[in-house]
């Protein structure tokens, strides 16, 4: 029969999640340093993910022809039709 959960450890972390969301949110709404410094690393990061999202929209098929291997052989399926140049390991 499995054991119960323990509920000292999940009330414990509740706790402390809920004492650093208090906290949290009173830094933010005293805009203490540590929230502005959030606050830019933030945007940084959701400026760089919006630009590598509509880059990988743009230029996604041209990369991706750049790395595809055309034909039948090789990685993409069969096998090559001459011998490899690579000596074996």
């Amino acid at each position: 029969m499995e054991e119960p959960w323990n509920l000292e450890f999940v009330s414990y972390a509740v706790d402390c999640l809920l004492s650093f969301v208090t906290e949290f949110v009173q830094d933010w709404a005293a805009n203490d340093m540590r929230v502005s410094i959030f606050k830019i690393l933030l945007g940084w990061l959701l400026i760089s993910l919006v630009s590598i999202h509509f880059a990988w929209k743009v230029y996604g098929i041209t990369v991706n022809d750049m790395y595809h291997r055309q034909g039948t052989a090789g990685q993409n399926g069969g096998t090559p039709e001459t011998a490899t140049n690579f000596s074996g390991w």
